[in-house]
């Protein structure tokens, strides 16, 4: 029998190896030495150093400490692969840096956030955009303040010495990491104002570099983090038309760095646009495609079952919608440690908040349309499992989640606990400026005033939404 049987060889493996080689013999082992000291067989350290083996996830880091690198394994694997480094390589595609919404305005309001700044990278999530999750330092916060009161932004910095452009690009990615947490505790316009200020100057910063012939991977990369982020912050004030138009540049960036992690999680956000739309055909497309990004990633799929599973409820198909309900939970409990690396959102309590509440909004959606009690009692008892769940200061998920739960009480048949667990957040959802709150309210409203309106109940809840409008 031949054995003749050729095997991929990916261009990143092969300069992890190259690396593994050289650290290895500056630090005068053998391989069968390293091995013992990393707990694997010299014939795999020997297949990495060939190129031929994806280097493991908890494997990359004891190398790393094992030949005291810095981290300089760990950053070969998340660096740009060889043919995103062709010296000249230009990006041609007219709509990559432009037109992008708004414009720079000197009375814009500019919010000087005093969250925390973060040490170090990864923070709210953000890699670095050049060396990915290695872990690299942060300038202090008094040197980028300039790029949060300057009218424009990073101005022209295509000649910023390397050293420069790296400490630029972790600085405005703390940046955004503050202005996230500032986002998670209220949304406000001043928050929104300064995310898309400091994107259009990101983007023209990857402009003008890549208008020298040098690829922009860093700048592209974190324009993507920066266009998802406005994004989301349009999409809660239920601006659709200027956030899908931020999803679309951030996925034409992410495609153009290959950027697979923010190529998947704007794809999980144009989703969610157009489910908000009412257009489940849309969502469904989207959704596959999360999948479709790397099928090899769990979370991924994982996330790409959870989408699917509402775009199918919304489509009234009840099979298929709890098919990938069932494949997402399956999926989420086999995530492995680099796929929480990835996507650390998805790890421990918060995870699990996540998954329940998809899961809760499915089974919720599939009620409304099949009129099925037993789902809107399955929706109430994971939507109830993802509310205990929430950490004190995630208000707007509080207020979201309780409108969600009192609906799949609402559609379980039961109007007078749905008005109990409303009653109290009444004021609170009328004046949430959150489009996704607003969403949860009206389909509450739907329910309770055209199946139960004569109840006094139901009644009393009409009158007081009614004040609290006014």
């Amino acid at each position: 029998m031949s054995g003749g049987v050729s095997q991929a060889v990916d261009p990143g493996w092969v300069e992890f190896g190259r690396q593994l080689r050289f650290h290895r013999r500056r630090a005068g082992l053998t391989q069968l030495q390293l091995g013992r000291r990393v707990g694997y067989h010299h014939s795999f350290i020997s297949r990495l150093e060939g190129g031929l083996r994806e280097p493991p996830f908890d494997l990359v880091n004891r190398l790393d400490a094992v030949l005291e690198t810095g981290g300089r394994l760990a950053a070969a694997l998340a660096a740009p692969p060889p043919s995103l480094r062709v010296p000249g390589l230009l990006l041609t595609a007219p709509t990559l840096f432009s037109p992008i919404p708004g414009a720079d305005t000197p009375g814009d309001e500019v919010l000087l956030t005093t969250q925390p700044w973060p040490a170090r990278l990864p923070a709210e999530g953000l890699a670095c955009p050049l060396h990915g999750r290695v872990g690299c330092e942060t300038p202090d916060r008094s040197s980028v303040t300039d790029l949060l009161t300057g009218p424009t932004g990073p101005r022209d910095r295509a000649d910023e010495p390397v050293g420069a452009e790296a400490e630029l690009l972790h600085g405005l990615t703390a940046a955004l990491a503050c202005l996230i947490r500032e986002a998670f505790v209220r949304v406000n316009d001043a928050c929104a104002t300064t995310v898309e200020r400091l994107l259009r100057g990101v983007a023209r910063w990857a402009e003008a570099v890549n208008a020298t012939g040098r690829l922009p991977y860093g700048q592209l990369r974190l324009a993507a983090q920066y266009a998802q982020v406005a994004g989301r912050l349009r999409m809660e004030r239920g601006q659709s038309g200027v956030a899908m138009a931020w999803f679309g540049h951030g996925l034409r960036w992410a495609d153009a760095a290959q950027d697979a992690e923010a190529r998947a999680t704007l794809l999980s956000d144009m989703s969610t646009l157009v489910r908000l739309d009412g257009d489940a055909a849309s969502m469904l497309v989207y959704a596959e495609a999360i999948g479709a990004v790397d099928a090899k990633r769990r979370w991924m799929t994982t996330l790409a079952d959870l989408y699917q599973a509402r775009a199918h409820a919304l489509s009234h198909d009840a099979a298929a919608c709890r098919q990938h309900i069932s494949l997402a939970r399956r999926r989420f409990a086999r995530l492995d440690d680099r796929d929480l690396l990835e996507a650390p959102w998805l790890a421990g309590a918060e995870g699990l908040l996540r998954l329940e509440s998809a899961i809760g909004g499915a089974l919720r959606d599939l009620a409304v349309v099949t009129e099925d009690r037993a789902v809107a009692r399955r929706a109430i008892e994971a939507t109830a499992r993802s509310y205990a769940l929430l950490p004190p200061v995630m208000h707007s998920t509080r207020l979201l989640l309780t409108l969600r739960l009192a609906d799949s009480w609402a559609c379980a048949g039961d109007p007078v606990a749905a008005v109990a667990l409303a009653q109290p957040v009444l004021e609170e959802a009328v004046c949430a400026r959150e489009f996704m709150v607003t969403v949860e309210l009206r389909g509450l409203h739907s329910r309770l005033a055209g199946r139960w309106g004569d109840l006094p109940e139901v009644r009393e809840y009409r009158e007081r939404l009614r004040a609290v409008s006014e």
